[in-house]
């Protein structure tokens, strides 16, 4: 058993409590390391090194910050095969996916943000009011209690963290409980480059993440989670005035014209619905197909999902690995034992083997609008599929649910696919693909699928705040 310790101002610590919690493997199902279970008084520690240090990092230049980042982002390369292995055994993920998928834009996303945080932009000096001239600074927030989810341990890690550091803040992060591995990981790393105290992690439950957001230190909380958990969050923050950057979850409609190539669109969708076995907010899982190639589209994309293998992180051609934990899998299975007398499942539908949490690639056709599964995001290897008749209802069944993260329209026509970017009430819209990020573009949704954007220069601005600076010329 491996056991993981926080890391708090450059150093590694138990709970004071001693308190540990057991860290499974989704693919065995059986326990491989501890993680320590931190109280009040670990997050207290925590939050109070990254006070102390905020004043020095928060003065130093942007190029001093880059150099940081930059020299973060080359160790993560250097170091890429251990990142696999741990984020692999943390999470079930594929050794193959992860080493093409995950590490090479984590340590991208560094770099980007090194580079940003030279060139923050604001209004042009000038003299606005006769005889006095007024400018704008760009300072960072403060000390930030971060919330990363299991889905993507390592990438949501580097997502908040980087734009924060790169903005001159300092940052308390707790990870998921089930998946703080690679975290913990890029925590030590990053110790090589950074002061003491500007980044800590410490692990625990949704007790330590509570005593992390209602800690009256954090000049900014940021989460990445359920809407129930962004709630609970923003009400908290609330109660203290705190910055709050939301990143909930997803519904995404995945609207399927008449025109558009059909096998192209269902190989698209099976990659972008069952990729991380479903888990993932932004993922293809609602398709709402024109009803005259409604037959041919369910057909084909029936036959991509039955081609999509899970299996052990290092068998070869494995599409997805397992759900996260017993409970995800449960969670899955329920949503299909619950489903309607009018819905029928193309394919899949069944847990896979009796050890680990793997999951069956499932399509599940003939559902209507306010089914639970057309309302309620899965987070399983699971597709749903809806018919339309024109443009306008596409248009109504796809923002018809309670998120805004992403869509996607499969079409051939550019007018169409125009109108739809415009009319679709989501934080980013694909054309004819789905799932790819790129670090210069933001990611981020509307409804409660939270506000504030990760990525791009938006995402560091969201950890900037803005102060306007006058002066008398004739004083």
């Amino acid at each position: 058993m491996t056991a993981l310790r926080n890391f708090i101002d450059g150093a590694h610590h138990d709970a004071g409590s001693g308190r540990t919690a057991e860290i499974i493997d989704p693919s065995t199902g059986r326990a491989y390391a501890s993680a320590p279970v931190s109280d009040a008084d670990d997050v207290d520690r925590a939050l109070r090194a990254a006070s102390r240090a905020f004043g020095a990092w928060r003065d130093s230049t942007p190029g001093e910050r880059q150099l940081a980042l930059l020299r973060i982002a080359d160790a993560i390369d250097a170091r890429a095969g251990e990142f696999v292995e741990v984020e692999s055994r943390n999470t079930g993920k594929p050794l193959a996916l992860v080493a093409s998928d995950e590490l090479p834009p984590s340590s991208d996303h560094f770099r980007f943000f090194a580079g940003a945080a030279r060139l923050l932009e604001g209004s042009s000096a000038g003299e606005y009011l006769a005889g006095h001239t007024s400018f704008v600074r760009r300072e960072p927030i403060g000390v930030c209690g971060q919330v990363t989810p299991w889905n993507y341990p390592l990438m949501m890690a580097v997502w908040k963290i980087a734009p924060a550091l790169a903005a001159g803040n300092t940052v308390v992060l707790k990870p998921s409980d089930t998946t703080p591995a690679s975290t913990l990981l890029l925590a030590e790393i990053a110790a090589e480059f950074l002061p003491a105290g500007v980044f800590n992690v410490v692990c625990g439950d949704r007790d330590t993440g509570r005593a992390l957001v209602d800690h009256p230190l954090p000049d900014m909380v940021s989460i990445t989670g359920s809407v129930r958990a962004g709630m609970e969050v923003a009400g908290s923050a609330a109660r203290d005035v705190k910055r709050v950057h939301l990143e909930l979850g997803g519904k995404a409609p995945v609207v399927v014209f008449a025109d558009a190539d059909l096998a192209a669109a269902a190989a698209g969708i099976a990659y972008g619905g069952f990729y991380n076995a479903g888990q993932d907010c932004t993922a293809a899982t609602r398709v709402l197909v024109h009803e005259s190639v409604h037959a041919d589209f369910a057909a084909a994309l029936a036959e991509q999902a039955a081609g999509q293998r899970t299996g052990r992180p290092d068998e070869d051609d494995i599409a997805f690995g397992p759900v996260n934990s017993a409970g995800q899998l449960a969670r899955v299975a329920g949503f299909l034992d619950r489903l309607p007398d009018h819905a029928r499942i193309l394919t899949g539908g069944h847990r896979q083997g009796d050890t680990g949490y793997f999951h069956e690639a499932t399509v599940v056709d003939g559902l209507r609008q306010e089914d639970e599964v057309s309302q309620t995001e899965i987070f399983g290897p699971v597709i749903t599929i809806q018919t339309f008749r024109d443009e306008a209802e596409a248009v109504a069944l796809a923002n018809g649910v309670d998120y805004g993260l992403s869509s996607s329209v499969w079409t051939k026509d550019h007018g169409t696919a125009m109108r739809m970017s415009r009319s679709l009430d989501f934080g980013v819209v694909w054309i004819n693909t789905h799932i790819p990020f790129v670090s210069e573009m933001p990611h981020g949704g509307f409804k409660h699928s939270g506000y504030g954007k990760d990525l791009s220069k938006y995402s560091l601005e969201d950890y900037t705040r803005i102060k306007h600076v006058m002066t008398n010329l004739d004083a």
